[in-house]
């Protein structure tokens, strides 16, 4: 008999050999129904995959990412399968879960697909899906794998077989296909019920420019028809709140060639909301005892050798900034921290110093793949809300909490109320991807879940996706129409302030060792511009939008009252504009609607003899007449209570 552990703490026994889907059988048949994959002592395994030891069991369903990532893994499988059928020869490539669906590279050989072939596609899938053929995992020896792709003639499958150990090569079956993969997958391909192809695009093996460029099959599924039909209408919501096309039609920011692809130019609006942004994080910082600095875009090279970024960021780093000085060589900056580290030893530190909170928003760069820059989420010059805070160790606990309610107090203000922390920590089966000792790394985690705990916060944990230097919290963020975000982290590392050797002298008069918390908020703020502008629809906050008002006088007689007006709104320090073009008044709110501005003051013959204005809102028509007075009080009055004092 083996014990497992569930998710509310219960201890069950079972006989060696059960699977996490008996488990779930026994718990409840409408249960086991829906169960996809588990959770095995942190990993993701097959719900089918026999249990021999002592486990804690999680059993996951199409309401949990990591069922969903399995089912769409599982997907691109049975979209191989059709391909095969449809296409004789085809070989294939990778075929992973991305954020919503899946995709498959293929070498189609001389033949092209085009979107006319995608209903064929898709009927294909479902048939096969209909089979409900079972997933079959194998374990095989590296010259079984070998020799089964050698046969099929599939070069590529040979490829990934040659970075595997023998050993730990493992294929998966379903009906009339097999692939290399390590899975899991979901119990059988029935769980699948409608699909969707997206659509192709062209990308080179390995991301090898000098490889062979394959067909990218872009595709999603789901365990219901009605759940495919309700994603298609939410794109067609996202692509009215795209960010690329809200920030062209608001005139926030644009993208030249010659400057650079990747590297957004913000215009004046755009400019005045980031700058609004940050004074809006300034502000709580400098309450929250932080202190500003301000650190070059570029660093020695052995800077980043000493941090280990060069080690783990140097592929994905501009290429180096050679000087006259032979063998010197400096780079763009791909993170704020090693420089921060330089300020703390800057001068002696003694435990009365400490916490120590430097804050900067700093500007750094990444070389992101050519296919992989997208508007503003994905750019190679971002600029970062970025704090390091040095502390002691018994300081830690408090001072993550401290952070988390900056987050919190960040999502207040900007209307974000949907959110989970992900824990992510350590993959303890890989720790190469590291770097630091396992206490450091223990006591490190053991303060993220701890202080998490203590907020209340509503957690998943994930392993694999710490930093390399240390384990995060990071805020998933749902938007407006359900989509989630990655919007700010806070990390605690162990590693750095050893590999800088930073120290302070205790109360013992002995030299000890700091610890840094890493905090980013927004993240950086282009992709956190881009969430906003998406989760808005371009509709900003009243206290956050570059123009609050549009005074809109009914004809030109009344352009010098309306001058007037917004002179005594700036007074309140109200932002806003007229449109004083000769145009009729419907025009201009419509005009006005487009552009998403809060309010509109309509001032004709009436409002200036009684010196008031018409005051209509955005999306809610005329809320009706006041003193101009009265109307920035109104407003001013609404931004206090959102912007409540940190």
């Amino acid at each position: 008999m083996i014990k497992i552990t569930l998710p509310d703490g219960s201890v069950r026994e079972y006989e060696k050999g059960t699977t996490p889907l008996q488990v779930a059988q026994r718990i409840s048949e409408g249960l086991a129904r829906n169960v996809l994959a588990a959770r095995v002592n942190g990993e993701i395994w097959d719900a089918t995959r026999p249990l021999i030891t002592d486990s804690t069991v999680t059993l996951l369903t199409w309401n949990d990412d990591q069922g969903k990532s399995t089912l769409w893994h599982s997907s691109a499988h049975l979209l191989a399968e059709a391909l095969e059928a449809l296409y004789p020869g085809i070989k294939f490539g990778i075929g992973p879960p991305i954020d919503n669906g899946f995709y498959y590279d293929v070498d189609l050989g001389d033949r092209q697909l085009s979107p006319e072939d995608f209903k064929k596609i898709e009927d294909k899938v479902l048939e096969l899906a209909r089979q409900n053929n079972p997933y079959l995992r194998k374990e095989v020896s590296k010259s079984e794998a070998i020799a089964y792709f050698k046969e099929k003639g599939d070069e590529y499958k040979l490829d990934l077989i040659k970075d595997l150990t023998d050993g730990n090569i493992t294929f998966y079956q379903q009906g009339q296909f097999t692939d290399l993969c390590k899975g899991p997958h979901i119990p059988s391909t029935g769980f699948i019920k409608a699909v969707k192809v997206m659509s192709i695009a062209g990308a080179y093996w390995r991301g090898d420019e000098k490889n062979k460029q394959l067909t990218r099959i872009y595709a999603i599924t789901f365990p219901k028809d009605k759940e495919l039909k309700e994603y298609l209408l939410l794109l067609e919501e996202a692509k009215k709140r795209d960010h690329r096309k809200l920030g062209k039609e608001l005139e926030l920011f644009t993208f030249s060639e010659k400057v650079g692809m990747g590297l957004p130019l913000w215009l004046p609006a755009g400019a005045s909301l980031r700058e609004r942004l940050v004074q809006f994080m300034q502000r709580a910082q400098i309450k929250a005892g932080y202190l500003p600095v301000i650190t070059p875009h570029i660093g020695h090279k052995q800077l980043y050798v000493t941090s280990g970024h060069y080690e783990k960021y140097g592929a994905d780093s501009f290429q180096p900034i050679k000087t006259p000085q032979e063998g010197e060589e400096f780079f763009l900056k791909p993170m704020n921290c090693p420089h921060h580290c330089e300020i703390y030893k800057s001068k002696p530190r003694s435990y009365k110093d400490l916490p120590l909170r430097l804050a900067e928003f700093g500007t750094v760069y990444r070389y992101e793949q050519h296919g992989e820059l997208h508007g503003l989420t994905r750019v190679r010059g971002f600029t970062q809300d970025d704090a390091h805070l040095f502390c002691r160790q018994e300081q830690i606990q408090e001072e993550f909490c401290k952070v988390i309610d900056l987050v919190l107090y960040v999502f207040r203000a900007l209307d974000f109320t949907d959110y989970t922390a992900q824990i992510s920590l350590r993959d303890p089966n890989n720790k190469t991807k590291y770097i630091g000792s396992d206490e450091n790394w223990q006591k490190a985690e053991e303060a993220i879940i701890l202080s998490a705990k203590e907020k209340g916060l509503r957690t998943t944990t994930v392993l694999g996706e710490a930093a390399f230097y240390g384990p995060k919290l990071d805020f998933m963020v749902k938007d407006a129409i359900g989509r989630k975000w990655q919007l700010g982290t806070i990390q605690v590392d162990y590693n750095l302030p050893e590999r800088f050797e930073l120290e302070y002298t205790g109360s013992d008069n002995q030299k000890h060792r700091p610890v840094m918390i890493h905090r980013a908020p927004f993240g950086s703020l282009e992709r956190f511009v881009a969430v906003l502008i998406e989760h808005c629809a371009g509709k900003f906050p009243l206290w956050l939008t570059p123009e609050q008002v549009v005074v809109l006088p009914i004809s030109e007689k009344y352009n010098d009252y309306a001058k007037k007006v917004l002179d005594l709104l700036k007074n309140y320090d109200i932002r806003g504009l007229i449109d004083d073009r000769n145009e009729k008044i419907g025009r201009k709110i419509r005009d006005t609607e487009v552009k998403k501005v809060p309010f509109m003051l309509i001032v004709g013959e009436k409002e200036e003899a009684e010196n008031m204005v018409s005051v209509r809102k955005q999306g809610d028509g005329d809320v009706g007449s006041m003193s101009t007075e009265s109307f920035a009080n109104l407003i001013n009055k609404e931004i206090e209570e959102k912007l409540a004092t940190f």
